[in-house]
């Protein structure tokens, strides 16, 4: 076990839910556990019993990939430990692929049922689905070479993902119910306060319950990686590692016991544990980049302090934006200054 891990506690141990199965966590509150094929290989949703204007039936928390494999085990909950029951409401907690990806179909197929998120996630979830330049795949190339990336195979491989987003999310709901800050949300027995979190996605929204002592992190929380903080091409000067640190500053006043309920990994309790982890490791990193610094280096040079294996395209992308995001923050609190050399290249270096 990670020894980072073992300073959490698992109430759940290895009972993972199966394929097609729920797993209750919490009165009224299922855990199913969805395939994604990537090297992060799950996606947990939550299933949450609700009645809305007379009617039975649930709240879904996230949807998964549009993948064959994520519909098939859907079918299997509808016609199993569902009951045939409807789907009330799809509640995104953020816009990305396998949070979002079955949204449109699970609101056709229970007749326009309401789609829940953010503002700020639904608008990136309709730029990205539809592809627009800025967020589509070719936008992002002059931004990697920008910061380093020259080689032609590997830009090359990026540039051909123009379909990514889309492929992975065919069709988000054309409106939304809008969720924000602070808002009580009633779901069933239980309201969910909204706690809406920066620098992982535009505006994410976890969930937290008193009646349950449950947060429903989304990817804010994670027990054993930490989520990914970058900057895009569409952001090209943003600082998202300081808005996530600042956003977890907001889970401080939740109890020490609460389950948190992630959307990779298991549930656990030692909520803030783990955000003293999380910070730890930021703080590990800044250091590192700082110290690589001491000559001019650009986001690519930083990638392998950061990331010590073999990467794939994929993983790259979001290996590159996440030094750029550490670059940055040493850029704004004024430790490292910025310069474009004569190839184009941006560069960081001790002030």
């Amino acid at each position: 076990m990670n020894p980072l891990e073992s300073e959490l506690s698992y109430p759940f141990a290895d009972e993972l839910p199966t394929a097609g199965s729920v797993r209750e966590v919490a009165p009224g509150l299922g855990w199913l556990r969805m395939p994604l094929p990537f090297a992060l290989d799950h996606i947990n949703l939550w299933l949450l019993r609700d009645e809305r204007e007379g009617k039975q039936g649930y709240t879904v928390i996230d949807c998964g990939v549009a993948t064959d494999a994520t519909r098939a085990h859907w079918e299997q909950l509808f016609a199993g430990a569902m009951e045939n029951e409807p789907v009330l409401r799809v509640l995104a907690t953020h816009c990305h692929p396998d949070h979002v990806g079955l949204s449109g179909w699970l609101c056709d197929r229970f007749h326009d049922a309401p789609f829940w998120l953010t503002a700020g996630e639904f608008g990136f979830a309709r730029m990205m689905a539809a592809a627009l330049p800025g967020v589509d795949g070719p936008s992002a190339i002059p931004h990697f070479e920008r910061h380093g990336l020259t080689d032609p195979a590997m830009l090359e491989q990026m540039r051909s993902r123009r379909s990514y987003y889309p492929s992975l999310v065919p069709a988000v709901p054309a409106a939304y119910t809008r969720i924000q800050d602070g808002q009580r949300i009633a779901i069933g027995n239980a309201h969910w306060r909204v706690i809406t979190g920066f620098g992982h996605s535009p505006e994410h929204a976890a969930l937290y319950s008193d009646e349950l002592n449950v947060l429903i992190s989304g990817d804010m929380v994670l027990p054993r990686i930490s989520t990914n903080v970058s900057v895009f091409a569409v952001e090209p000067e943003g600082n998202p590692l300081q808005q996530y640190l600042d956003s977890l500053d907001k889970f401080a006043d939740l109890p020490a016991d609460v389950l948190v309920l992630p959307s990779h990994g298991k549930p656990f309790r030692g909520l803030h544990t783990r955000i003293a982890q999380l910070r730890a490791h930021h703080v590990a990193r800044l250091a590192e980049v700082l110290e690589a610094c001491t000559t001019p280096r650009s986001a690519m040079d930083i990638v392998p302090i950061m990331f010590r294996r073999q990467l794939d395209a994929h993983q790259l992308s979001f290996a590159l934006g996440e030094a750029l995001a550490h670059l940055h923050k040493l850029w704004n609190d004024g430790m490292l200054k910025r310069v474009t050399g004569d190839d184009g290249i941006i560069r960081f270096q001790l002030t």
